[in-house]
């Protein structure tokens, strides 16, 4: 079993979720709830992988919090 991290944010005009697979080409997705996204980056990843293993452009290395001010 192979796993993917998925960067997701929240739209605020449209209301939906927004989630992607850093360095993994088509790799994104929507939803109106988390839920709904997790299971729709699921079968994007599914759908892509039926071609192979994919060659990740990047790697997903963290999250930093920038104060200013």
């Amino acid at each position: 079993m192979k796993s993917y991290t998925a960067v997701i944010e929240h739209c605020p005009t449209t209301g939906l979720y927004v989630g992607h697979v850093p360095g993994f080409p088509g790799a994104h997705s929507q939803g109106e709830s988390l839920d709904e996204l997790h299971r729709n980056l699921e079968e994007v990843v599914k759908m892509l992988l039926e071609d192979g293993d994919p060659v990740l452009e990047t790697e997903f290395a963290g999250i930093q919090t920038i104060a200013v001010g």
